[in-house]
């Protein structure tokens, strides 16, 4: 499918590592890769320095954080393994993929759940279309699982097209999925992940890493340069 969209650098992240993100009522959270903190931040124009007003933010249990999801009055976040090539090893820190359900105002873990097949997570989303579901990419599988929440149990499975995938986000007539190492945001086909369309950043963009919903638009962080990044359909 061909559309037409427009790719524009908005601000940059106030943590080093910005690796996931999403937008909420009050602005817009954003997690750090490094220290696996979570800052809320406000959706506006940056100051001189390139960033934007900083609201709070929180602690986690997370570990090399690699995606994150809003939904049920949590905060879902991917724990891509340890955090050891990055900061000392921590007690908390996954062994291997989990999805971690975060309390928004305090930090505290409310409940952690592993990956189907013991492999790694770079991206999660909650499914607003679908309550009660999250979308899990797994990555030993090249593969997007939705997770049944309440007993953590796989709902469905479909392919991916491309290897390392990252952000997710569920939309009514699919799902985006970003394919970093690609340089590609793809839209597939909840039923059998059949390609709906490409969005392709050029190498003189910023690289897509986490993405979430922005109104009709699609926001992206680069974990690299620490850009924020809209994806414009209007």
């Amino acid at each position: 499918m061909t559309m037409s969209y427009t790719i524009e650098k908005l601000f940059r992240a106030p943590c080093g590592v910005p690796n996931a993100l999403q937008t909420v009522p009050e602005g817009l959270w954003i997690a750090d890769q490094i220290t696996d903190r979570v800052a809320l931040i406000e959706m506006g124009e940056p100051s001189e320095y390139g960033v934007t007003k900083w609201i709070r933010d929180i602690d986690t249990e997370s570990s090399n954080t690699s995606g994150m999801a809003v939904g049920q009055g949590s905060l879902w976040l991917g724990a891509n393994g340890s955090g050891k090539l990055w900061r000392p090893l921590r007690c908390t820190d996954a062994d291997q993929g989990e999805v971690l359900q975060v309390d928004p105002e305090t930090g505290a873990t409310q409940a952690r759940h592993k990956i189907p097949g013991e492999g790694g997570v770079h991206g999660i989303e909650y499914d607003h279309i679908e309550p009660g579901h999250l979308w899990v990419t797994t990555l030993r599988s090249q593969t997007l699982t939705k997770m049944r929440i309440d007993d953590w149990s796989v709902s469905h499975t479909i392919p991916l097209p491309h290897v390392r995938a990252h952000g997710v986000v569920r939309v009514r007539d699919g799902v985006w999925v970003v394919h970093t190492a690609d340089r590609v945001v793809v839209k597939l086909a909840v039923e059998d992940g059949a390609e709906l369309a490409r969005i392709v950043v050029p190498e003189s963009d910023p690289q897509p890493h986490g993405l979430c919903i922005y109104g009709d638009d699609l926001l992206y962080c680069d974990a690299t340069s620490g850009w924020v990044v809209r994806i414009g359909f209007g």
